[in-house]
């Protein structure tokens, strides 16, 4: 976590939470949502890949947009909304390690705009962490730094992507698992063909994967 907080427009929004009572829970999913959607939406995602001992930790972006560009655009366009996102994430992250979870049973899971912060998030603040899943999402930057520094320490991290996806060119997903490889995460990338901006059943089997993990 920075020590420079960031205090932008998503840092009065809401936390909503779901699954396991985060007082009895040993594990945490954090999720992110995408462009016009909401927290709520990202719980019942998260519902079909829950398992009894995770607590899921939802932050809502203001007028449910976290920043206002494509994330593929020069970074200072998308601020103050990248940076406050970011915080959001980190806040909630505090809020499962202030109740007893530590990071390494911690997961991030995103779609879209929440994909693409989740990966910033991790690649900017490196350690171990439970899992990373980042659904039609990337490292955000109209160019993405080569040396990230840090040790992700075996995270494993799924990328998961449309071959023709509007918004999410499949070279910045290769640049994104090649960045998370670099930073010593257990990568696994599947493109699919013809998908669309979405997410399939072959995707969510693979974060119900890591979800359990969290707790088995």
């Amino acid at each position: 976590m920075s020590a420079d907080r960031a205090d932008g427009p998503h840092q009065n929004q809401p936390l909503v939470t779901g699954g396991t009572d985060l007082a009895d829970a040993d594990a945490a999913l954090v999720c992110t949502h995408g462009r016009g959607a909401s927290a709520r939406g990202m719980l019942r995602i998260a519902d079909e890949v829950h398992r009894e001992g995770v607590a899921v930790l939802a932050p809502q972006a203001a007028r449910q947009t976290w920043y206002p560009d494509s994330f593929l655009a020069p970074v200072e366009r998308n601020e103050p909304g990248r940076s406050s996102g970011l915080q959001a994430i980190s806040d909630a992250i505090e809020t499962a390690i202030d109740a007893g979870i530590p990071t390494d049973r911690v997961m991030l899971l995103g779609f879209s705009q929440g994909g693409c912060l989740a990966s910033e998030y991790v690649a900017r603040n490196p350690r171990r962490y439970g899992g990373v899943a980042a659904l039609s999402g990337g490292l955000i930057g109209a160019q993405i730094d080569d040396d990230y520094p840090g040790d992700l320490e075996g995270t494993p991290v799924f990328l998961g992507c449309s071959d023709d996806d509007p918004h999410i060119p499949e070279e910045r997903v290769h640049d994104t698992a090649a960045v998370f490889e670099e930073m010593n995460a257990d990568v696994t990338a599947r493109l699919y063909e013809g998908m669309g901006h979405g997410i399939n059943e072959d995707e969510l089997a693979a974060v119900a994967d890591l979800v359990a993990a969290l707790v088995d």
